[in-house]
């Protein structure tokens, strides 16, 4: 065994670094091979609360690259369907500087909420474009997500001693918990979700009944995770993504039955939706509050800064509140500053122009994945289309229920569209038609 691992070592250090090449080569191909190892861990620590490490990784692989682009020693390319529409996003938003209430709030998001993830977006593109790459991307998402989320019921229900009717990782700002960070409640469910819809395309690829149990078991605990968040939100997103997939493997029906099953079984989550209901909630009167805000700032927004909507002293959410019919106002000495809705989050941020751009990134990428499904002829390409389109739509029903331009959940959206380029990108090499 020590053997074949030594020459498998051997024999990828030769292909990377043979005898003949020069030690200038060997240097740049070395930096190339950085970039990927560090892109690799800026995407497993992504829901593991390692904001340096993740930082630091995504930082030191933009400098190494801007060395490679200095001597002309990468294949580096901004072209994809997605670029012209992310760049309009993107020149919108600091057009927006010019009449934000808050330059120095605007700016500084702009850079650590837009730019720093387009820079990740494009580096997985160029870095993870193959075949054997994509995978190795989606099993960091898989495989980081499942360790989180083992931590996180061990931790709440084991170590804090939370009964099984408390929702999984409830926000620690509101109860004072530690450890959850930016992953607490319902949002932890982006990454779970999208990990079951990934786990979901290899379960019914793998024929090793070893790794279908193993895949099985990872199914059952993100989906029991899912459930303990008590999240309705997330609950409807899990059934789409299923519903989806379904279109390509019929036994995805049984995991809707399991799925059901589940959610009888959990208490908390059935006292929930019996006392607040499905489709009810409180959320309704932020959207109409956010939607008297946007009224007034209907073109360019009230800046790109995300302190800006909640700060009282710019944007007077107590005055808006009182123009609202009755039914809808919210109570005068708890008024939540915030969207809760990210589409409503970029028009009140970016205005009606910036929400139009933005979802015209989402627009291109499902018509990506349609002309996968409906041109390719290679059913390795089709499954992972329709498992990236379970993965976009789960994402964009998510973000109904909460604002997701910023943390663990963004960078979550940023790798979905580099996989949905990646996978285009592979199409087109197998078809001209794409």
């Amino acid at each position: 065994m020590k053997e074949k691992i030594g020459v498998l070592i051997k024999n990828y250090w030769e292909a990377y670094f043979p005898a003949s090449a020069g030690k200038d080569q060997n240097f740049f191909t070395a930096l190339n091979l950085s970039i990927l190892f560090l892109m690799a861990i800026f995407i497993f620590v992504n829901p593991l609360l390692l904001s340096s490490v993740s930082n630091l990784s995504l930082y030191l692989s933009l400098l190494f690259l801007i060395i490679l682009l200095i001597f002309k020693k990468t294949d580096f390319t901004l072209r994809t369907p997605l670029t012209l529409p992310f760049a309009l996003f993107f020149f919108w938003a600091v057009f927006g500087l010019f009449f934000a209430l808050d330059f120095n709030n605007s700016l500084n998001d702009i850079r650590s909420h837009l730019l720093k993830y387009l820079i990740a977006f494009f580096l997985l593109i160029n870095y993870f474009n193959s075949q054997k790459r994509l995978e190795i991307l989606s099993w960091l998402v898989i495989s980081s997500t499942t360790i989180f989320t083992i931590g996180a019921i061990i931790y709440f229900y084991f170590v804090l001693g939370e009964p099984f009717t408390a929702r999984l990782g409830t926000s620690r700002q509101l109860l004072g918990y530690k450890g959850f960070g930016d992953m607490f409640t319902g949002i932890m469910c982006y990454a779970i979700i999208f990990s079951i819809t990934l786990i979901l395309h290899y379960l019914y690829r793998s024929k090793s009944k070893t790794v279908k149990i193993l895949l099985g078991v990872c199914v059952f605990i993100l989906t029991v995770a899912t459930i303990l968040n008590q999240s309705r939100g997330a609950v409807i997103a899990l059934f789409i993504s299923l519903v989806i997939l379904s279109i390509i493997n019929k036994k995805t029906l049984i995991f809707v039955l399991a799925a059901v099953i589940l959610i009888i079984a959990m208490p908390g989550f059935r006292d929930r939706v019996e006392s607040r209901g499905l489709f009810t909630d409180v959320r309704t009167k932020m959207y109409r509050l956010t939607i008297e805000v946007i009224k007034d700032y209907p073109i360019t927004g009230v800046g790109f800064g995300m302190q800006i909507y909640p700060n009282a002293k710019l944007v007077n959410l107590r005055k808006y509140n009182e123009k609202l019919p009755e039914k809808y106002q919210q109570k005068p000495w708890w008024i939540i500053n915030t969207p809760h809705n990210t589409y409503l989050d970029i028009a009140v941020r970016t205005g009606i122009v910036g929400l139009i751009f933005f979802l015209s990134v989402l627009l291109i990428a499902v018509l990506m994945l349609w002309r996968i499904w409906r041109k390719s002829r290679n059913d390795y390409h089709k499954s992972w289309a329709v498992c990236l389109l379970a993965s976009l739509a789960s994402f964009l029903t998510l973000a109904l229920f909460s604002d997701a331009t910023y943390g663990s959940r963004a960078v979550l959206l940023y790798i979905i569209l580099s996989m949905i380029v990646i996978l285009w990108n592979l199409a087109k090499k197998e078809t001209s038609e794409i």
